[in-house]
């Protein structure tokens, strides 16, 4: 399951939207309300957390035959 960033979006431009964390499957819908308040929420994209490599690939190096 993976874990998304939700924000609540406040009717009053006053109030500072509230994150929290959800799992959910990545098939599953897009939260629209937040479950505890009823509040509408919209879903935010974070960044990763992948495997990042620098430099050249061994499937990428040429080698001659022997």
């Amino acid at each position: 399951m993976a874990t998304y960033v939700y924000e609540t979006v406040p009717t009053n431009p006053d109030e500072k939207p509230r994150r929290f964390e959800v799992q959910q499957k990545m098939s599953d819908p897009p939260l629209k309300t937040d479950p505890q308040t009823g509040e509408p929420v919209r879903r935010i994209i974070t960044g990763g957390s992948g495997w990042i490599t620098h430099g050249t690939s061994i499937l990428s190096m040429k080698t001659k035959g022997r």
